[in-house]
């Protein structure tokens, strides 16, 4: 185990401008009688692994992060700590344009705030949304609320070689800057940079592997949402299934995160920590990704499975490309979010076909689209535009919203909502969590849906789950 910085301590040229960034803030605090951020960025070695630092550093019980999508030039952001939390109980409205607003004022105001680093260095907030605006309320969520997103006192962001480390603090009208910064230097102390840990062997055994409802509760809502379909109230919904793996000793949430990265290289692959649970996922599916007045998203509707035979596999994909099922249910959510930036933009290209999105155990349908911006709409905004979409929830929306739990008979959570992050430049990447699991203790709930539209059979809809949860049942097992 190594520190990430000389000696395990800031250096005194680092010090002196931290020091000085404290002592703005601390006056602009007085000014405004409001905390008031400051922060620093230091560029660290190419070998510094950002989940692996915030892994080996991280405090009993303390909020942790990592974002990563590593086949993307090794893209990372990690994070340790909180130095300030953005929360919306999800009852007040719009919680994406509540987070937006205090996020905006926040990093406004922030001494330090901005670099030229790699995306997602520099101050950023990191965390997620439930599906719902209520969604978290079952006790397994907790920690989990409708909206949460975290300024860490200590964040990394990686591209290719280029490792970036910021250090972030709030100061209060009453803090004395010396202290602010001695508060970092400890922390600057304990970093430390080691390969995330490998599953332990010890703890294979016996799991016991369980539907949260019998498989033929998830085939009944199935049928009962096509009738609706083909009633003429809806054109499609996403309905879910919750399965649950329990295990004969604690999950290790590290571990798992790097058995994902490896095995799924072009998902997202995250881990976002609460307490004693933990929130991870290998996601095919980008939300939005915003770099100044460009937003970039894929459309991601309907899937087959993989095969070991390249020419198996080819023929699968063939077959998904000509179905006319899937080719309809990807159409209806490309639609949608054509629909819902166009209002803001000067321009929205799709691709005029979809095209084969595989990934290690599934392939999907996708259709990039872009959008030139009209007027600046940060990316927590942007997210809170498109979410959610059909791939995830259903059309026309306002039809499919109730539908949902009343069919499924459970809270999503953060399950097909957005986790991500953003900066003080108001970019940011955020993915929908799919391909997930909810880690708690030796207990964890998986979660997968599929899109139900008018030609769905229930058996084949509950066939397609269990393809999907094939992404994580055999590393959790």
């Amino acid at each position: 185990m190594n520190s990430v910085l000389r000696d395990g301590a800031l250096l005194a040229t680092h010090r002196d401008v931290l020091l000085r960034r404290a002592d703005e803030a601390v006056r602009r605090a007085r000014r405004a009688g409001a905390p008031v951020l400051a922060a620093h960025t230091v560029r660290v070695g190419p070998d510094v692994d950002p989940a692996g630092t915030v892994v080996a550093s991280r405090r009993p019980g303390e909020r942790w992060f990592c974002f990563e999508q590593p086949s993307r030039d090794g893209s990372a952001v990690a994070a340790l700590g909180s130095a300030a939390e953005l929360r919306e109980d999800g009852t007040g409205g719009d919680r994406f344009g509540a987070v937006a607003a205090r996020w905006r004022e926040l990093a406004g105001a922030a001494v330090g705030a901005t670099t030229d680093g790699p995306p997602g260095s520099g101050l950023v907030a990191v965390g997620g949304f439930a599906f719902a605006d209520d969604g978290g309320g079952a006790p397994h969520w907790a920690g989990f609320p409708p909206a949460l997103l975290t300024v860490p006192e200590v964040a990394l962001a990686r591209s290719g070689d280029d490792v970036r480390l910021t250090f972030a603090v709030a100061a209060q009208p009453d803090d004395v800057p010396d202290d602010l910064v001695a508060r970092l230097e400890r922390r600057a102390g304990e970093l430390r940079t080691e390969s995330l840990p490998l599953l332990d062997p010890t703890t294979v055994g016996r799991h016991r592997i369980a539907s949260a409802a019998p498989p033929e509760h998830y085939e009944s809502a199935v049928a009962r949402a096509v009738e609706r379909i083909r009633a003429g109230d809806l054109e499609k919904v996403v309905l879910a299934r919750e399965v649950q793996v329990h295990a004969t000793a604690p999950y290790d949430a590290a571990a798992l995160h790097g058995v994902l990265r490896e095995a799924f290289a072009d998902c997202y692959v995250f881990c976002a920590g609460a307490g004693e649970s933990a929130f991870l996922a290998a996601s095919p599916e980008l939300l939005v990704r915003r770099e100044g007045m460009r937003a970039t998203t894929v459309a991601l509707a309907g899937s087959t499975r993989r095969s070991a035979d390249p020419a198996v596999d080819a023929h699968l994909g063939e077959q998904l490309m000509s179905s006319e099922k899937d080719r309809a249910e990807q159409a209806i959510v490309s639609r949608r979010i054509v629909a819902a930036l166009r209002p803001h933009a000067v321009w929205v290209a799709a691709a005029p076909e979809p095209t084969l999105v595989r990934v290690a155990n599934i392939q999907h349908l996708g259709t990039p689209i872009r959008a030139q911006l009209a007027t600046p709409r940060s990316a927590v905004e942007l997210a809170g535009l498109l979410h959610p979409t059909p791939a995830v929830g259903g059309e026309p929306l306002h039809r499919a919203r109730p539908l949902i739990p009343a069919l499924e008979g459970l809270d999503r959570g953060w399950y097909a909502g957005p986790v991500g992050w953003t900066d003080a430049s108001d970019d940011g990447e955020f993915c929908v969590a799919l391909r997930c699991a909810l880690l708690s203790g030796s207990v964890a709930r998986c979660y997968a849906g599929v899109g139900v539209v008018r030609d769905s059979d229930p058996a084949s809809e509950l066939a397609e789950t269990e393809t999907k949860l094939q992404a994580l049942l055999p590393v959790l097992t």
